[in-house]
């Protein structure tokens, strides 16, 4: 039998999940015996060692956040950088460093691993995409494929109701880092996502900034200073967020003084947050042309959605109470461990693993649209302008190619010039685009204009791009390397010095 895992690589918390002997998902728990792993990292320079999850938390929250690092999956696919006692680290960097610890884990329990699958959220972008695959194999994981953290809860939850689950449905991801909404067709256990729409700083850790800017104000309005590092901290915050979540008050104490604050206090401080979710949902539901009637269930998925005012606004949103027939911090990776399975070796699957692929079908689609710009000419005003041009358009079924011929527009041109963009809807200006690659297709000389050259993208199962400009008279070609955002620094670490822990 082989073995095969999910890892839900989580803002705050991640998690792995296994197929056992009988062909279900589980979750494996940590080597301290938890469910959870805290995305947290300490780095001591001194002895070469890495202190990944609980013990990390807790230098992180003690330090307000100085000596260790957390919520850095945020930042995937960007230039920032994170301090660590006095050194700076990139997020793919302790990406990797979280990923060898949770992989360190699971093989201490399994022995080798077969499959690995890895989640990312829904609206990340291709750069961020390509960031998670490099933190993989820097920490020595062979990840093949990922897969979108809604998508992975809906293939769970399909698998959980043994068939019986048929029709549309909302899932609802809004953990501590990032927020996804996904509408999906479930017919037994075959699930099509429609439409998928997501923010990628909107999760708990607002929340938790929100509420500890609350008893900053009371704190200096009570003593008219500010309180000291340490007193009151993010992590603290965390905390007493979920204290919330289950009761209408909570009473803090900081350096002597007594703070309250109630649950209508932090609903108001939160509130515009949760509103930009709920007209996200109004807009995917309008993009998919689903009517709000036509949601049979919300399902849920992630740790912020046990807050009571984030239930009230999904109640809204769909017009009906959500509902979590699971853990939702669990969920996303035990649907990773089921697509674990899905795609991997059949040979090495006993009957019972064979049994539940058998039953699974899943039919993704792209979560951004992709393009490239091109001098257009616009009829009502006459001219040529520089527009962008989408090949693959938001939600389109995967794997897909798409091929539009351009022409050169001067005699003798000897060289065009070539991007990839992306935006979550179709754009025309290029104000409103990112371009996440730049390059050159050189051409022959003394050719008249009009030349056709022809653009290909496609964008395969795992949701990376191949892209490529060929000029169709010579046969010259250039191959686009979607590989990593030029904007991602690299720092000089080889985390294979480090002992994690």
């Amino acid at each position: 039998m082989g073995n095969f895992i999910g890892i839900d690589l989580g803002t705050t918390f991640s998690a792995v999940a296994m197929i056992d002997e009988v062909g279900r998902p589980s979750i494996v728990y940590n080597d301290e015996g938890d469910n959870l792993t805290p995305s947290c990292v300490y780095i001591d320079h001194e002895y070469n060692s890495v202190i990944v999850g609980k013990e990390a938390y807790r230098v992180w929250k003690a330090s307000n956040g100085k000596e260790a690092a957390t919520r850095f999956k945020r930042d995937m696919g960007t230039g920032r950088l994170y301090s660590v006692k006095g050194k700076e680290f990139t997020p793919i960097t302790l990406s990797s460093l979280l990923l060898k610890k949770l992989y360190k884990d699971v093989t201490a329990k399994l022995g080798s691993i077969d499959e690995i699958i890895v989640t990312i959220p829904a609206n990340f972008s291709n750069a961020a995409r390509e960031a998670t695959m490099r933190a993989a194999k820097e920490a020595g994981l062979n990840v093949e494929y990922i897969i979108n953290e809604p998508t992975a809860a809906a293939l769970f939850y399909a698998y959980q109701n043994g068939g019986s689950l048929n029709g549309t449905f909302a899932i609802y991801d809004l953990g501590g880092g990032t927020f996804d909404v996904s509408l999906i067709k479930v017919s037994g256990t075959s699930v099509e996502v429609l439409n998928s729409n997501g923010v990628s700083r909107l999760g708990g850790d607002d929340f938790d900034l929100c509420l500890y800017q609350i008893i900053q104000k009371k704190y200096k309005d009570q003593t008219g200073e500010d309180f000291e590092d340490g007193d009151y901290t993010l992590g603290d915050a965390e905390d007493d967020k979920k204290s919330l979540s289950k009761r209408k008050k909570i009473i803090i104490h900081i350096a002597r003084k007594i703070i309250e604050v109630t649950r209508e206090e932090f609903e108001e401080a939160i509130s515009s947050r949760v509103t930009q979710a709920e007209m996200l949902c109004e807009t995917t539901l309008d993009e998919a042309g689903v009517k709000v009637d036509d949601i049979d269930q919300v399902l849920l998925a992630g740790g912020s959605t046990r807050i009571p005012y984030v239930r009230e606004s999904i109640k809204r949103a769909f017009n009906q109470e959500p509902i979590s027939p699971a853990n939702v911090d669990e969920v996303v990776a035990l649907g990773a461990a089921l697509y674990a399975v899905f795609k991997g070796d059949e040979s090495k699957l006993n009957e019972a693993q064979k049994r539940t692929i058998n039953k699974l079908e899943l039919n993704e689609i792209t979560g951004k649209c992709f393009g490239t710009t091109a001098l257009c000419f616009e009829e009502n005003r006459r001219k040529e302008e520089l527009q962008n041009v989408t090949l693959i358009k938001k939600n389109t079924n995967i794997p897909c190619s798409v091929t539009k011929t351009f022409y050169t527009i001067g005699d003798g041109q000897t060289r065009v010039r070539c991007d990839v963009t992306e935006s979550i809807s179709i754009e025309k200006d290029p104000k409103f685009i990112t371009t996440i690659w730049e390059g050159e297709l050189d051409l022959p000389p003394g050719r008249p204009a009009g030349q056709k050259i022809e653009v290909s993208f496609s964008y395969d199962i795992n949701q990376t791009m191949k892209c490529s400009y060929l000029d169709i008279s010579s046969g010259i070609k250039a191959e686009v390397n979607l590989e990593i955002a030029s904007t991602v620094s690299q720092d000089d670490i080889d985390i294979n010095e480090f002992v994690v822990e």
